[in-house]
Protein backbone atom coordinates (compact mmCIF):
# COMPACT_ATOMS: atom_id res chain seq x y z
CA UNK A 1 0.00 0.00 0.00
CA UNK A 2 1.45 3.18 -1.05
CA UNK A 3 2.31 6.22 1.85
CA UNK A 4 -0.37 8.30 2.50
CA UNK A 5 0.95 11.67 2.13
CA UNK A 6 0.66 14.40 4.52
CA UNK A 7 -1.04 16.54 2.47
CA UNK A 8 -4.00 14.30 1.30
CA UNK A 9 -4.32 13.01 4.88
CA UNK A 10 -4.35 16.73 6.58
CA UNK A 11 -6.85 17.93 4.18
CA UNK A 12 -10.51 16.83 4.37
CA UNK A 13 -12.47 15.84 1.36
CA UNK A 14 -15.74 15.54 2.68
CA UNK A 15 -17.44 18.28 2.31
CA UNK A 16 -15.98 18.85 -1.15
CA UNK A 17 -16.82 15.95 -2.06
CA UNK A 18 -20.10 15.61 -1.06
CA UNK A 19 -20.73 19.00 -3.01
CA UNK A 20 -19.94 17.42 -5.93
CA UNK A 21 -22.29 14.57 -5.66
CA UNK A 22 -24.86 17.40 -4.84
CA UNK A 23 -24.35 19.36 -7.85
CA UNK A 24 -24.94 15.59 -10.20
CA UNK A 25 -27.98 14.80 -7.92
CA UNK A 26 -29.93 18.40 -8.39
CA UNK A 27 -28.78 18.26 -12.41
CA UNK A 28 -30.15 14.23 -12.78
CA UNK A 29 -33.31 14.86 -10.74
CA UNK A 30 -34.76 17.18 -13.51
CA UNK A 31 -35.40 14.47 -15.04
CA UNK A 32 -36.96 12.71 -12.77
CA UNK A 33 -40.13 10.72 -14.53
CA UNK A 34 -39.96 11.89 -17.77
CA UNK A 35 -38.72 8.20 -19.38
CA UNK A 36 -35.64 9.59 -20.78
CA UNK A 37 -32.62 8.10 -18.96
CA UNK A 38 -30.19 9.01 -21.77
CA UNK A 39 -30.99 12.61 -20.94
CA UNK A 40 -31.14 12.12 -17.09
CA UNK A 41 -27.37 10.61 -17.04
CA UNK A 42 -26.26 13.13 -19.41
CA UNK A 43 -27.03 15.61 -17.20
CA UNK A 44 -25.22 14.38 -14.52
CA UNK A 45 -22.11 13.38 -16.16
CA UNK A 46 -22.32 17.74 -17.70
CA UNK A 47 -22.52 19.19 -14.16
CA UNK A 48 -19.75 16.40 -12.35
CA UNK A 49 -17.33 17.05 -14.75
CA UNK A 50 -18.18 20.94 -15.04
CA UNK A 51 -17.72 20.76 -10.95
CA UNK A 52 -14.78 18.48 -11.19
CA UNK A 53 -13.27 20.68 -13.62
CA UNK A 54 -12.70 23.93 -10.94
CA UNK A 55 -11.43 21.73 -7.86
CA UNK A 56 -8.15 22.18 -6.88
CA UNK A 57 -6.22 18.81 -7.47
CA UNK A 58 -4.29 16.74 -9.59
CA UNK A 59 -6.92 13.83 -10.48
CA UNK A 60 -7.44 11.43 -12.72
CA UNK A 61 -9.91 9.51 -13.62
CA UNK A 62 -9.89 5.56 -12.33
CA UNK A 63 -13.07 4.47 -12.51
CA UNK A 64 -15.56 6.53 -14.98
CA UNK A 65 -18.46 6.39 -17.40
CA UNK A 66 -16.53 4.17 -20.23
CA UNK A 67 -13.35 4.50 -22.12
CA UNK A 68 -11.98 7.25 -24.17
CA UNK A 69 -13.01 6.02 -27.67
CA UNK A 70 -16.97 5.46 -25.61
CA UNK A 71 -17.71 8.80 -23.97
CA UNK A 72 -16.08 12.34 -24.16
CA UNK A 73 -16.21 13.13 -20.40
CA UNK A 74 -15.30 11.22 -17.33
CA UNK A 75 -13.96 8.77 -19.00
CA UNK A 76 -11.00 6.53 -17.32
CA UNK A 77 -7.63 7.93 -17.69
CA UNK A 78 -8.86 11.64 -18.13
CA UNK A 79 -6.93 14.33 -16.50
CA UNK A 80 -9.47 16.46 -14.32
CA UNK A 81 -9.21 19.52 -11.80
CA UNK A 82 -7.28 22.40 -12.12
CA UNK A 83 -4.13 20.57 -11.99
CA UNK A 84 -2.52 21.98 -8.32
CA UNK A 85 -2.93 20.39 -5.48
CA UNK A 86 -2.65 16.74 -4.26
CA UNK A 87 -2.35 14.15 -6.82
CA UNK A 88 -5.76 11.90 -6.74
CA UNK A 89 -7.54 8.87 -7.95
CA UNK A 90 -11.29 9.44 -8.82
CA UNK A 91 -14.08 6.84 -9.08
CA UNK A 92 -17.51 7.85 -10.14
CA UNK A 93 -20.79 6.84 -10.78
CA UNK A 94 -22.43 10.01 -12.43
CA UNK A 95 -25.88 8.50 -11.79
CA UNK A 96 -26.39 5.26 -10.19
CA UNK A 97 -29.94 4.02 -11.34
CA UNK A 98 -30.60 6.09 -14.62
CA UNK A 99 -33.46 4.19 -15.22
CA UNK A 100 -34.80 4.12 -11.69
CA UNK A 101 -35.02 8.40 -12.23
CA UNK A 102 -36.53 7.60 -15.81
CA UNK A 103 -39.26 5.62 -14.16
CA UNK A 104 -39.35 7.74 -10.96
CA UNK A 105 -38.55 5.50 -8.74
CA UNK A 106 -36.53 4.59 -5.82
CA UNK A 107 -32.55 4.31 -4.71
CA UNK A 108 -31.24 6.70 -7.13
CA UNK A 109 -28.23 8.23 -6.17
CA UNK A 110 -25.13 10.02 -7.50
CA UNK A 111 -21.53 8.59 -6.07
CA UNK A 112 -18.21 9.73 -6.24
CA UNK A 113 -15.04 8.67 -4.12
CA UNK A 114 -11.32 9.75 -4.03
CA UNK A 115 -8.28 8.09 -2.90
CA UNK A 116 -4.52 9.31 -2.91
CA UNK A 117 -3.09 8.50 -6.11
CA UNK A 118 -3.23 5.08 -7.39
CA UNK A 119 -5.56 3.90 -4.27
CA UNK A 120 -8.58 2.01 -6.86
CA UNK A 121 -7.63 -1.08 -8.56
CA UNK A 122 -8.49 -0.26 -12.27
CA UNK A 123 -10.93 -2.64 -13.59
CA UNK A 124 -12.13 -2.84 -17.43
CA UNK A 125 -16.14 -2.19 -17.79
CA UNK A 126 -16.84 -5.82 -17.34
CA UNK A 127 -19.19 -7.76 -14.60
CA UNK A 128 -18.18 -8.35 -11.05
CA UNK A 129 -19.15 -11.52 -8.52
CA UNK A 130 -19.45 -9.58 -5.39
CA UNK A 131 -20.32 -10.19 -1.40
CA UNK A 132 -20.67 -7.63 1.12
CA UNK A 133 -21.96 -7.44 5.06
CA UNK A 134 -21.83 -4.95 7.66
CA UNK A 135 -19.27 -4.14 10.14
CA UNK A 136 -18.69 -6.03 13.57
CA UNK A 137 -18.32 -9.57 12.08
CA UNK A 138 -15.11 -12.03 12.32
CA UNK A 139 -12.56 -11.52 9.37
CA UNK A 140 -13.59 -14.19 6.81
CA UNK A 141 -17.43 -15.03 8.46
CA UNK A 142 -18.53 -15.23 4.46
CA UNK A 143 -16.57 -16.15 1.58
CA UNK A 144 -17.64 -15.79 -1.92
CA UNK A 145 -16.49 -19.70 -2.54
CA UNK A 146 -19.21 -21.00 -0.17
CA UNK A 147 -22.57 -22.08 -1.19
CA UNK A 148 -25.41 -19.25 -0.04
CA UNK A 149 -26.62 -21.99 2.67
CA UNK A 150 -22.97 -22.04 4.58
CA UNK A 151 -22.65 -18.06 4.60
CA UNK A 152 -26.45 -17.47 5.43
CA UNK A 153 -25.67 -20.11 8.30
CA UNK A 154 -22.40 -17.87 9.59
CA UNK A 155 -24.09 -14.93 9.69
CA UNK A 156 -27.30 -15.68 11.38
CA UNK A 157 -25.23 -17.67 14.12
CA UNK A 158 -23.13 -14.43 14.22
CA UNK A 159 -26.18 -12.54 14.64
CA UNK A 160 -28.03 -14.68 17.15
CA UNK A 161 -30.87 -14.77 15.05
CA UNK A 162 -32.36 -17.54 12.43
CA UNK A 163 -31.70 -17.69 8.83
CA UNK A 164 -35.22 -16.76 8.35
CA UNK A 165 -34.12 -13.18 10.04
CA UNK A 166 -32.04 -12.39 7.51
CA UNK A 167 -32.86 -10.23 4.32
CA UNK A 168 -30.43 -10.61 1.46
CA UNK A 169 -30.45 -7.69 -1.42
CA UNK A 170 -29.61 -8.92 -5.00
CA UNK A 171 -29.91 -7.38 -8.61
CA UNK A 172 -33.11 -8.15 -10.50
CA UNK A 173 -31.74 -10.14 -12.99
CA UNK A 174 -32.05 -13.84 -14.20
CA UNK A 175 -28.39 -14.31 -13.68
CA UNK A 176 -29.40 -14.61 -10.32
CA UNK A 177 -32.15 -17.24 -10.71
CA UNK A 178 -30.19 -20.10 -9.32
CA UNK A 179 -29.02 -18.10 -6.42
CA UNK A 180 -32.32 -16.62 -5.70
CA UNK A 181 -33.55 -20.11 -5.39
CA UNK A 182 -30.59 -21.36 -3.11
CA UNK A 183 -31.07 -18.77 -1.03
CA UNK A 184 -34.76 -19.07 -0.02
CA UNK A 185 -34.37 -22.80 0.18
CA UNK A 186 -31.62 -21.23 3.05
CA UNK A 187 -34.89 -19.93 4.18
CA UNK A 188 -33.40 -16.24 4.21
CA UNK A 189 -35.57 -13.55 2.54
CA UNK A 190 -35.01 -11.92 -0.49
CA UNK A 191 -35.07 -8.04 -1.60
CA UNK A 192 -34.69 -7.58 -5.15
CA UNK A 193 -33.82 -4.14 -7.04
CA UNK A 194 -33.99 -3.08 -10.24
CA UNK A 195 -30.54 -1.15 -10.43
CA UNK A 196 -28.22 -0.12 -8.15
CA UNK A 197 -25.91 -2.29 -6.20
CA UNK A 198 -23.24 0.23 -4.62
CA UNK A 199 -26.71 1.04 -2.89
CA UNK A 200 -27.22 -2.85 -2.02
CA UNK A 201 -23.69 -2.99 -0.92
CA UNK A 202 -24.03 0.06 1.30
CA UNK A 203 -27.44 -1.08 2.52
CA UNK A 204 -25.92 -3.95 3.80
CA UNK A 205 -24.10 -1.92 6.55
CA UNK A 206 -26.70 0.65 7.85
CA UNK A 207 -28.75 -0.83 10.08
CA UNK A 208 -31.93 1.61 8.86
CA UNK A 209 -31.61 -0.04 5.52
CA UNK A 210 -32.66 -3.43 6.96
CA UNK A 211 -30.36 -5.54 4.79
CA UNK A 212 -27.79 -8.40 6.33
CA UNK A 213 -25.86 -9.37 2.92
CA UNK A 214 -25.35 -8.27 -0.31
CA UNK A 215 -24.61 -10.85 -3.16
CA UNK A 216 -24.69 -11.52 -6.87
CA UNK A 217 -23.20 -10.25 -10.14
CA UNK A 218 -23.22 -6.56 -11.19
CA UNK A 219 -20.92 -3.91 -13.02
CA UNK A 220 -16.98 -4.40 -12.29
CA UNK A 221 -16.56 -0.50 -11.64
CA UNK A 222 -19.53 -0.18 -9.16
CA UNK A 223 -17.64 -3.05 -7.65
CA UNK A 224 -14.63 -0.63 -7.04
CA UNK A 225 -17.17 2.40 -5.75
CA UNK A 226 -18.75 -0.27 -3.29
CA UNK A 227 -15.41 -0.76 -1.60
CA UNK A 228 -15.00 2.42 -1.11
CA UNK A 229 -17.70 3.14 0.75
CA UNK A 230 -16.78 -0.12 2.67
CA UNK A 231 -13.64 1.37 3.48
CA UNK A 232 -15.48 4.46 5.30
CA UNK A 233 -17.92 2.74 7.00
CA UNK A 234 -16.80 -0.88 7.78
CA UNK A 235 -17.93 -4.23 6.74
CA UNK A 236 -16.20 -7.00 4.39
CA UNK A 237 -16.92 -7.34 0.94
CA UNK A 238 -15.24 -9.64 -1.43
CA UNK A 239 -15.51 -9.16 -5.58
CA UNK A 240 -14.09 -11.62 -8.27
CA UNK A 241 -14.19 -10.22 -12.11
CA UNK A 242 -16.16 -12.60 -14.47
CA UNK A 243 -15.09 -13.31 -17.62
CA UNK A 244 -17.67 -13.99 -20.03
CA UNK A 245 -15.77 -14.05 -23.48
CA UNK A 246 -12.24 -13.66 -24.82
CA UNK A 247 -13.41 -9.73 -25.06
CA UNK A 248 -13.71 -9.42 -21.77
CA UNK A 249 -10.49 -11.16 -21.18
CA UNK A 250 -8.90 -8.70 -23.21
CA UNK A 251 -10.50 -5.86 -21.34
CA UNK A 252 -8.62 -7.58 -18.26
CA UNK A 253 -5.29 -8.12 -19.00
CA UNK A 254 -5.50 -4.48 -20.98
CA UNK A 255 -5.40 -2.57 -17.93
CA UNK A 256 -2.76 -5.07 -16.33
CA UNK A 257 -5.12 -7.40 -14.67
CA UNK A 258 -3.61 -11.13 -15.51
CA UNK A 259 -4.76 -13.51 -12.41
CA UNK A 260 -8.52 -14.05 -14.20
CA UNK A 261 -9.40 -16.13 -10.92
CA UNK A 262 -8.30 -13.56 -8.23
CA UNK A 263 -10.33 -12.75 -5.38
CA UNK A 264 -10.16 -9.06 -3.91
CA UNK A 265 -10.89 -7.71 -0.87
CA UNK A 266 -12.44 -4.17 -0.42
CA UNK A 267 -8.89 -3.31 1.07
CA UNK A 268 -7.15 -4.52 -2.25
CA UNK A 269 -10.24 -2.82 -4.58
CA UNK A 270 -9.56 0.57 -2.99
CA UNK A 271 -6.88 1.12 -0.70
CA UNK A 272 -5.50 4.14 1.53
CA UNK A 273 -6.96 6.98 2.46
CA UNK A 274 -10.53 7.09 0.83
CA UNK A 275 -12.86 9.75 0.82
CA UNK A 276 -16.82 8.47 -0.24
CA UNK A 277 -19.90 10.22 -1.33
CA UNK A 278 -23.43 9.82 -2.31
CA UNK A 279 -26.54 12.12 -2.78
CA UNK A 280 -29.77 10.39 -3.33
CA UNK A 281 -31.65 11.55 -6.58
CA UNK A 282 -34.63 9.85 -5.85
CA UNK A 283 -35.91 8.36 -2.33
CA UNK A 284 -34.47 5.46 -0.86
CA UNK A 285 -34.02 3.76 2.94
CA UNK A 286 -30.65 5.44 3.62
CA UNK A 287 -31.12 8.89 1.45
CA UNK A 288 -34.39 11.57 0.74
CA UNK A 289 -34.14 11.88 -2.95
CA UNK A 290 -33.67 15.88 -4.25
CA UNK A 291 -36.65 17.66 -3.18
CA UNK A 292 -37.40 21.12 -5.22
CA UNK A 293 -38.14 24.24 -3.83
CA UNK A 294 -38.90 27.52 -5.39
CA UNK A 295 -36.04 28.71 -6.64
CA UNK A 296 -33.68 26.53 -5.51
CA UNK A 297 -33.85 22.49 -3.93
CA UNK A 298 -33.05 20.20 -1.05
CA UNK A 299 -30.41 17.17 -1.17
CA UNK A 300 -29.68 14.98 1.31
CA UNK A 301 -26.25 12.96 1.39
CA UNK A 302 -24.16 10.79 3.25
CA UNK A 303 -19.78 11.08 2.66
CA UNK A 304 -17.74 9.12 4.86
CA UNK A 305 -13.43 8.96 5.53
CA UNK A 306 -11.80 5.84 5.28
CA UNK A 307 -9.13 7.68 8.03
CA UNK A 308 -11.64 8.56 10.32
CA UNK A 309 -14.30 6.13 10.38
CA UNK A 310 -16.52 9.33 10.73
CA UNK A 311 -19.88 8.42 8.95
CA UNK A 312 -21.67 12.59 8.13
CA UNK A 313 -25.28 12.97 7.07
CA UNK A 314 -25.80 15.85 4.99
CA UNK A 315 -28.71 18.20 4.55
CA UNK A 316 -28.73 20.84 1.83
CA UNK A 317 -30.34 23.52 0.91
CA UNK A 318 -29.21 25.37 -2.55
CA UNK A 319 -30.05 28.66 -3.30
CA UNK A 320 -29.70 28.67 -7.30
CA UNK A 321 -29.80 32.63 -7.41
CA UNK A 322 -26.72 32.53 -5.74
CA UNK A 323 -24.97 29.53 -7.53
CA UNK A 324 -21.84 30.69 -9.06
CA UNK A 325 -22.26 31.03 -12.94
CA UNK A 326 -19.29 28.58 -13.33
CA UNK A 327 -20.87 25.52 -10.90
Amino acid sequence: MAMISKSIANRNLALETVRLTEIAAIAAAQFMGGGDEKAADQAAVEALHKALSGLAFDGTIRIGEGSSDEVDKLYVGEKIGLGDGPKMDVAVVALEGKSIVARGGLNAMTVLAMAEDGGFLTVPNIYMDKIAIGPGYAEGIVDIDREPAENLAALAEAKGVPVSDLVVCMLDRPRHGEMIAKIRDAGARIRLILDGDVTGVIAATLPEANVDMFLGIGAAPQGILAAAALRGVGGQMQGRLVFRNNDDRAAANAVGIVDNDRKYTADEMASGNVTFAATGVTHSAMLEGVRQVPGGATTHSMVWRSLTGTLRFVEGHHNFSRWPENL
